[in-house]
């Protein structure tokens, strides 16, 4: 009866059923509003939370007990309703029950077409459900451009919302009189004026901030791609061995393997380890196809898993062993954390490459390990500097050594030392930005082909994979010189090339270092501009030996002048001997326990079980 008044009463004022209809549905807008203002805010907040949230679901990924509690706690803290957005749905259908009546009580006696239902007169009025579809379609377009919260919903999101509405909106305007279908095609209308205007008054952006909150989408949906490509078999296989890992209780010593290439850096330590103890290893490896599967059929003791990278973050929250060593840095910083169960656990970290800790590492990416097996004690300086000036607490470092090193130069050895009529020179870039293969290749082999060298140009294996298009073009342009003179190794199972040429050009790969700690031959470092993941590493104050080295090892050549490299690189050559006793005095200084790191690191790893092993027994007595 109310609306059926106020119904008559705008029918007094505009004197046309239509218009007066129109006027009704503003008059409810208008004492609405603040109801609508209300539930913009509500939304604005989860926007504005949003990263935050986004920050909970990375922090806690695949944890649905901890992101549901941590979640609840946000909403508590910054007073969001979950359940504010279905308000006006509500409202808006109490409305319309009323609204049905209202007109039907209206306009009976009255003669006008608003009275006519569509499903039962057809003819032209079947426009009505087609038009109140449209509006419906037209607000659902309005909301998710200019809404602050459905604008942040997936497209599945905002259009299952939009589908229910324009299903509501083209059966309402079937079964009910006309001048309701004018009603819902007005509320719908006027609904994106309301939006406007709410979005003016408060406006979205004051409150948000859309950088971090794409900043944080991102993050979360890297996360949410890890192990996508995993087949059917490998994710059975992933479910059932991260099960038997935790069904084991009282793992002491657990190793985690980015992928199969990784083993070497800690088989010298694991050797060790099975050579002078009963300790079980736990080896969780990322790569399905890891060698250590086979590995594990011959030594019992080592226990093999394939756990994939989005499963391995719930892993390594639940981890429950005494000690774990890992290759990969920013252990905490970003979605593998320390483990939530056990606060005890020690964290080793062991380098895959002989160089420093501040300059091509980011920010804080060792912070979080408790001990560190450094390479050399000239990382100790670098380590403690960073500790100091970031008040960091003083972490147990080891010189260990590298064990990859010791390898290299085991096979070195054993390999034939081949006598050639022209030096060979291998070309092996980076994959860095700006690297040679991207700035200046053409250059350095114009300057190097028909010189009497044999040239064989090496990428690096994560450039072919990133970046394939453009070594096939760099293939294609130089197809004609393929032959004695100049190859392209394109395979990467075998290092023999690395370790063959009489000098290696590179620009900042670790690859030169390496060949030169093994083979004593001098190498030319192209000074493309270097990869620096930390731009704080000048506060400690210490040289990286990424820098340090290139006058020590080689040469420094500019590569926008690269005149005159066939000479330069004869000359080394011909210095090759004084260049290999200084290039072995620098290796000896820097590189701890050559010939036994993993007897270092072995012994470290065996001593601080038992350590353990004895406060636990103490404890229980």
């Amino acid at each position: 009866m109310p609306l059926s008044w106020l119904m008559a009463q705008c029918y007094e004022l505009m004197r046309n059923y239509g218009l007066a209809i129109v006027l009704f549905t503003l008059l409810t807008k208008v004492v609405l509003f603040p109801v609508s203002a209300w539930v913009h805010k509500n939304g604005i907040t989860m926007v504005r939370i949003m990263p935050e949230l986004n920050r909970i679901k990375i922090d806690h990924f695949g944890d649905g007990d901890a992101i549901a509690e941590a979640q609840q706690e946000l909403y508590k803290r910054e007073h969001y309703h979950a359940l504010a957005s279905t308000i006006p749905m509500f409202i808006q259908l109490i409305l319309l029950v009323g609204v049905i009546s209202a007109v039907r009580t209206w306009l009976s006696g009255a003669t006008t077409a608003l009275t006519w239902v569509p499903s039962e007169t057809g003819g032209l009025t079947l426009l009505m459900p087609v038009a109140a579809g449209l509006s419906a379609l037209a607000l659902g377009f309005a909301q998710n451009h200019f809404n602050p919260l459905q604008r942040e919903q997936s497209p599945a999101s905002q259009w299952s919302t939009n589908g229910v509405s324009i299903a509501i909106s083209l059966i309402l305007g079937a079964f009910v009189p006309l001048g309701v279908g004018v009603y819902w095609i007005a509320s719908n209308l006027l609904s994106i004026v309301q939006q406007l205007l709410l979005n003016a008054l408060i406006p979205p952006k004051k409150y948000i901030d859309y950088d971090a909150l794409s900043a944080s989408k991102k993050e979360l949906e890297g996360m949410q791609k890890l192990g996508g490509n995993a087949s059917r078999e490998d994710r059975a296989r992933e479910k059932a061995d991260y099960k038997r890992f935790f069904s084991i209780a009282n793992k002491h010593l657990v190793f985690y393997s980015e992928s199969g290439g990784f083993y070497k850096y800690f088989e010298d330590i694991i050797e060790y380890v099975l050579a002078h103890s009963n300790v079980a290893i736990h080896y969780i490896t990322s790569d399905p196809k890891d060698g250590i599967f086979e590995k594990a059929k011959q030594e019992k003791r080592i226990k093999p898993y394939y756990i994939g990278e989005k499963r391995l973050i719930t892993l390594m929250m639940k981890m429950d062993a005494d000690i774990v060593v890992m290759t990969m840095p920013d252990l905490e910083n970003y979605h593998f954390k320390r483990s939530y169960t056990r606060k005890d656990v020690e964290y080793v970290y062991v380098f895959h490459y002989p160089l420093s800790t501040h300059m091509v590492l980011p920010k804080g990416a060792l912070d979080h390990y408790d001990t560190i097996l450094c390479i050399g004690t000239f990382q100790f300086e670098e380590i403690r500097k960073a500790e100091e000036i970031y008040g960091l607490p003083a972490k147990k470092l080891l010189a260990c050594g590298y064990g990859q090193l010791e390898k290299l130069l085991r096979s070195y050895a054993a390999m034939p030392k081949v006598q050639r009529e022209r030096p060979k020179v291998l070309l092996a870039p980076s994959w860095q930005k700006d690297n040679i293969l991207d700035s200046c290749v053409d250059s350095i082999l114009s300057e190097l082909l028909g010189k009497g060298f044999q040239i064989v140009v090496r990428p690096h294996p994560e450039y072919m994979k990133r970046y394939h298009a453009r070594m096939n073009a760099i293939v294609e342009r130089y197809k004609d010189k393929v032959g004695d003179e100049l190859q392209f190794e394109l395979d990467f199972t075998s290092n023999v090339s690395i370790f063959d040429s009489d000098v290696v050009i590179s620009d900042w790969s670790g690859t030169a270092y390496e060949a030169a700690f093994v083979t004593l031959k001098p190498a030319v470092f192209i000074d493309t501009p270097p990869k620096i993941n930390n731009p704080e590493y000048e506060r400690l104050g210490v040289i990286p030996l990424e820098l340090s080295l290139r006058d020590q090892v080689g040469i420094r050549v500019d590569p926008t002048h690269v005149e005159g490299l066939s000479e330069r690189i004869r000359e080394l050559i011909k210095d090759r001997e004084r260049y290999a006793s200084e290039i072995a005095a620098i290796r000896d200084r820097l590189i701890a326990n050559i010939g036994s790191s993993g007897q270092a690191g072995g012994d470290y790893l065996l001593t601080r079980l038992q350590e353990l092993a004895s406060a636990r027994a103490s404890k229980e007595s």
